[in-house]
């Protein structure tokens, strides 16, 4: 069915975007002069009640929701939920700050303040902001870096025994950490107040599994040392190039060094130590498996984690396991909350990369797990405000001695499943957590390090579960299999955050070369319909008589635009083209672009050669459509590229038409010069099918427009018997 007729156009006659622009006119561009209205939030200089109320309300959301909060139906459920996710944070906080290589009780802070700014700013109703494992191995490979536990190494009592003084390496490490942590909370805010919540679509759903489980395997690594109670040399930073090049012959990365370094240290293990962890792992496994069979019957997850830290605390105090066995550790916690402290800026410049790669994975993950409960539950998350939310409980938390934040997984699943359906659980976990930093934090004392790591590893089993990954993406998608290999290697052998830069790269490599090896096809119609089809695809599809329909499944620019003329004239038959360079000559119109014009006569305008009158054989078809539906823009050198393919055709007496032509593609070919009085819009069509009909004698007696037709287009129905007779 034609459906792009002017009233009373004869059946099957069809219109150009010539004619369509004649038809029905384009709106006049907004890019233009900008024009303001006194109600308009972009009008420059004035502020009215109503523009300040909704960006209060915007940087805000609490203000939105909270007065009409469902007190009846949602208090008990985020009461509960709120101490469910508590008891979680208390232990994984403590857990995630020995994986930073800071003091425990930096772990509790970072539970409680970025946890109760995240209420007033964040659009998640269920996501369980805090310490997170992948961030804060990010986080514990700078501290390692900068500042290592070696320079902090003192003498005992006048003795040559060294040891290290973990007061002083410890502060200088929270100096650094609160640093780290207010950059990343800059550059989270200034995303989001420019607009750069899309930033998280380059990281794909491969690239960020494939780095959180290589990030996995570096928070293994560093707590085999707590598990086997060995001390070790701090390794971090990423390869050298030597080391690069020689990969399989040198220890190739900090975190082999540091197996290897563990597996030498195998006959210096702390038995005690071992059998501590071996006992806890084996126990919070049971249980949290207990927890996912038995959920729905459960009210709440048995905490086992902290059922875990309580029994082992009061083991180790009663029978003394640090002096009797050697077993270590977390020692003094503080009790109450620390003033707020400016961060060193001395050490931004050192930093500013790692800041920005933690505030870009920080957010990725939770802005992937807030949409994905988004969506279940019906509600809209803002990708923006979520950056400036997150941003401001890093900023604002650096100065209360807190590391970097994201999301956790295994808590949000907590805080929706035990009846959590708004942040008031988020403010009632980190109660919790104040409670325990006011009162109980300092009853810690005595909890062995070994049970910390066996939390850490026993949570990670999420993330190993992504193995599974590769036989999956095998079987659907070979170049994000590609994408997640080549994202979990970069990141094992570089740190982290060199690892995922130079995975992102890798990614936009792989979205360039496909641009650069499209699928080409020749299309023909589906009997007794107006589809076209790939002919080489679908049985029931065969080409128009005397047509050739090209497609690309790309793009075209000046990366593949060569490759796209190679493969048109391939699919139409190189044979056919050659026959125009016999009576040609080229002239060089721009880098790599040969025009081809024919060659004139001195003296009057001489009549236009025909291959006939030049004893030259015959193309079989007489007219070429291009599909431009996957076209949406254009460059200068694919412009250059297809006037040459329109002159080229002409000079074997083929038409070119162009159908299915976006309008902004249209707009940038008229901008680069595209148009002529030989190639004017009369040769475009809305469509295929358009084209073929015009082709096949659907064009009007006479133009609309005072615009010339393209003399190509104007002489294709009257050619038509002439070619069909032809041998070819």
């Amino acid at each position: 069915m034609v459906l792009n007729r002017r009233p009373g156009q004869p059946h099957g006659e069809v219109l150009s975007e010539a004619d369509l622009e004649e038809l029905v006119p384009l709106l006049p561009s907004s890019a233009g002069t900008p024009t303001f209205s006194p109600g308009s939030h972009s009008f420059p200089g004035r502020c009215s009640a109503s523009t300040a109320k909704s960006l209060l309300f915007r940087f805000l959301p609490v203000l939105r929701w909270l007065p009409r909060y469902p007190v009846k139906d949602w208090l008990l459920g985020d009461i509960a939920s709120g101490f469910s996710v508590g008891i979680m944070h208390l232990p994984q906080g403590l857990a995630y700050a020995l994986l930073a290589g800071l003091p425990p009780v930096t772990g509790l802070y970072s539970s409680f303040y970025p946890v109760f700014l995240y209420f007033f700013f964040g659009t998640s109703r269920h996501n369980s902001v805090g310490p997170f494992a992948v961030i804060s191995v990010m986080i514990g490979s700078v501290t390692d870096s900068l500042v290592p536990s070696e320079d902090f190494m003192e003498f005992i009592n006048g003795t040559n025994v060294t040891a290290v003084n973990e007061a002083q390496r410890d502060a200088a490490r929270v100096e650094l950490v609160a640093t780290i942590t207010v950059l990343s909370g800059i550059f989270q805010v200034a995303l989001g107040l420019l607009q750069f919540g899309f930033v998280v679509t380059y990281l794909s759903d491969p690239l960020v599994r494939g780095y959180t489980t290589a990030a996995s395997v570096h928070v293994l690594i560093s707590q085999l040392k707590n598990v086997f109670g060995v001390s070790l040399g701090e390794h971090s930073g990423p390869l050298s190039l030597f080391q690069a090049i020689y990969l399989l012959s040198l220890l190739p990365s900090c975190i082999l060094q540091t197996f290897i370094e563990i597996c030498k240290k195998l006959p210096e293990t702390n038995v005690g130590t071992l059998v501590t962890a071996i006992i806890a792992m084996v126990a919070i496994f049971i249980v949290k498996e207990l927890n996912h069979k038995f959920s729905a019957k459960l009210p709440m997850p048995i905490p086992i984690e902290l059922i875990t830290i309580i029994i082992s605390t009061g083991i180790s105090y009663g029978v003394n396991l640090n002096s009797k066995y050697g077993i270590s550790v977390v020692g003094n916690i503080p009790s109450g909350l620390k003033p707020p402290v400016v961060p060193n800026a001395s050490y931004f410049g050192q930093v500013v990369g790692n800041a920005f790669a933690i505030a870009v994975v920080g957010y990725a993950i939770c802005i992937s797990l807030g949409k994905i409960f988004a969506l279940k539950h019906g509600y809209k998350v803002d990708s923006n405000q979520e950056l400036i939310a997150l941003g401001l409980s890093n900023f604002l938390g650096g100065f209360f001695q807190c590391f970097a934040i994201s999301c956790s997984m295994s808590r949000s699943l907590v805080q929706e499943s035990t009846g959590g359906n708004s942040q008031v659980a988020g403010v009632i976990s980190s109660l919790v957590i104040l409670v325990t930093i006011l009162k109980i934090g300092e009853l810690f004392h005595d909890l062995p390090k070994a049970i910390l790591s066996a939390i850490i590893i026993i949570n990670l089993k999420g993330m190993f579960k992504q193995f599974t990954d590769l036989r999956t993406l095998w079987k659907s998608n070979r170049v994000d299999l590609m994408v997640w290999v080549v994202t979990f290697i970069a990141t094992l052998l570089l740190n982290l955050d060199i690892g995922l830069g130079a995975s992102v790269a890798f990614a936009l490599l792989t979205v360039i070369f496909r641009t650069q090896l499209p699928h080409y096809s020749i299309l023909g119609r589906v009997t007794d319909t107006d589809v076209y089809k790939d002919v080489a695809e679908y049985k029931k599809a065969h080409e128009v008589p005397g047509i050739k329909i090209f497609r690309s499944s790309s793009t075209i620019y000046f990366a593949n635009v060569e490759m796209y003329s190679d493969a048109l004239k391939k699919k139409v038959g190189k044979s056919a083209l050659s026959t125009a360079g016999r009576d040609t000559e080229a002239e060089c119109n721009g880098p790599g672009v040969a025009v081809i014009e024919l060659s004139g006569e001195e003296g009057g305008t001489p009549a236009e050669p025909t291959l006939r009158s030049l004893g030259l054989p015959q193309p079989d078809f007489h007219a070429v459509i291009l599909d431009f539906s996957p076209v949406n823009f254009v460059d200068t050198v694919s412009i250059k590229i297809l006037k040459n393919i329109f002159r080229d055709f002409h000079e074997i007496e083929v038409d070119v038409f162009v159908a299915s032509c976006p309008a902004s593609v249209l707009a940038q070919l008229e901008r680069g010069n595209f148009f002529s009085s030989t190639i004017t819009k009369h040769c475009f069509f809305p469509s295929v099918n358009d084209a073929v009909l015009h082709i096949n004698g659907g064009t009007r007696p006479a133009p609309v427009s005072t615009q010339p037709r393209h003399p190509h287009c104007h002489r294709a129905v009257g050619r038509q018997s002439r070619l069909a007779s032809l041998p070819p």
